[in-house]
């Protein structure tokens, strides 16, 4: 990189990334919370959680992708020093998004048992009713998710991370104490789970909002109820969160195809299965943290026009992610022993999740960062739609077509979802680096 002032010095880089892995842990154990005390109920309870958080992650990952979308906008006109437009373009987020998300609530409760029976139409009686109260309480707390991740988002878009990560920390406290109080005070199982989640969301949602209206802010919203649609911002941001948000869905759609797949393995595979898809969260947190501060510090390089720069924090950034998962990865497994315990899981299903922890991990320190978190630096750049292109793809082909021919054709069981899964990593990761090299992410910004 040439002697240039660098945008981003290594403090500013600190406070941006070490909140956001914070923040990152705390969403993650939301659910993972809920999952080990409902375990207290039985497997079953477990599975129906399971099967509802892969819907739930679908459109979590969905209003992400919405405010990733005006978080690019926001730090692109923040690399240009025009801060009323980054201002306006956080109103019409938290519009946006807060009308997509009450659509997507109302559709899935209206046709929640439909839904849930389209997907998991072959599990069990048991696993479908704690699935189908799950899926209720989970989707009257889609809109608020949405607008705490809008608001996060934001305050990402200006370097401060603190915020939501102060944020998520009382959100994860108050969704414990509701756990500990409607599971095993009043004994309300499932509901009480997801009682609790609804609340800390709830919570979340309302605080970050209130933080956003502090004028002293460098991008800040005003009035709320001055309603009004900017078309030519909210354009903006979709041109980055429609690809991003399809990308996401699709990726997660064709998960919750894989799930279906999983659960005509037994009860036994689909409690592994979640089991380890909670332990490969917390091995990729660092990555997916690196990922979201791609969003804020490549935004601004481009925002600014300073692309060498951006090449610059690229390397570093993905330095940082390898080196992290790295380190999380082998936590999680020297410590893989103690946490079963906090599982009440089957020998059986033990024994699968031992097989399935290690294909995981290798996938997570050699792969995932490429796949994962290196294509936020194309998204940062207005170069979302290659990146979506290139996750159906790879879904469809690698992710659910090898899984059951690996499954179907050469009878092998919940293993064949994690061999293709590798493979479908692989192929991300090599497209994204090439799309990377071949520079044709350069000079797209949206502003």
């Amino acid at each position: 990189m040439t002697k240039k002032a660098k945008m981003f010095n290594e403090q500013q880089l600190k406070r941006l990334i070490l909140p956001l892995i914070v923040e990152q842990f705390l969403a993650i154990s939301a659910g993972i919370i809920d999952t080990i005390m409902v375990s207290s109920i039985g497997e079953s309870a477990v599975s129906g959680l399971s099967l509802v958080d892969s819907i739930n992650i679908l459109l979590i990952n969905i209003f992400a992708a919405l405010a990733s979308g005006g978080a690019v906008v926001a730090s692109q006109f923040l690399g240009k020093n025009n801060r009323e437009k980054a201002k306006d373009t956080c109103k019409q987020l938290v519009y946006a998004v807060s009308f997509i998300a009450i659509i997507i609530m109302i559709l899935c409760l209206v046709f929640r048992t439909n839904i849930l029976l389209a997907i998991f139409g072959n599990v069990n009686a048991d696993i479908m009713d704690y699935a189908i109260t799950y899926f209720i309480l989970s989707a009257l707390s889609y809109p608020f998710i949405a607008l705490y991740n809008s608001g996060a988002a934001i305050f990402r878009s200006m370097g401060n991370s603190k915020m939501p990560m102060q944020i998520s920390l009382l959100m994860s406290i108050v969704n414990i104490i509701g756990n500990s109080i409607f599971i095993f005070v009043f004994h309300m199982g499932v509901v009480g789970a997801g009682l609790a989640t609804l609340f800390s969301r709830i919570l979340g949602a309302v605080i970050i909002l209130y933080r956003l209206r502090n004028p002293e802010l460098q991008i800040y919203i005003e009035k709320y109820h001055k309603f009004h649609f900017d078309f030519s911002i909210i354009k903006k941001i979709l041109q980055i969160g429609i690809p991003s948000g399809f990308e996401n869905g699709i990726f997660q759609a064709g998960k919750i195809v894989v799930q279906s797949l999983i659960s005509t393995f037994g009860a036994a595979s689909i409690a592994a299965n979640a089991v380890i898809v909670n332990f490969s969260s917390f091995m990729i947190i660092p990555g997916a943290a690196m990922g979201l501060a791609m969003i804020t510090v490549v935004g601004q390089c481009v925002g600014a026009n300073e692309y060498e720069q951006a090449k610059y924090y690229i390397r570093k950034l993905m330095k940082y992610a390898y080196l992290s998962v790295f380190i999380t990865t082998l936590c999680i497994l020297l410590l893989k022993g103690q946490l079963y315990h906090l599982y009440s899981l089957s020998d059986k299903t033990m024994s699968i999740a031992n097989e399935l922890i290690l294909i995981c991990a290798i996938g997570n320190v050699l792969f995932w960062p490429m796949a994962f978190t290196f294509p936020n630096s194309l998204r940062a750049s207005n170069d979302a739609t290659y990146s979506m292109i290139i996750s159906i793809i790879s879904m469809f082909l690698f992710r659910v077509g090898l899984s059951y021919v690996l499954a179907y054709q050469f009878d092998m069981q919940v293993d064949a979802v994690y061999y293709a899964m590798l493979v479908d990593w692989v192929f991300r990761g090599t497209c994204f680096f090439l799309r990377y090299k071949s520079g044709r992410w350069m000079y797209r910004k949206l502003v």
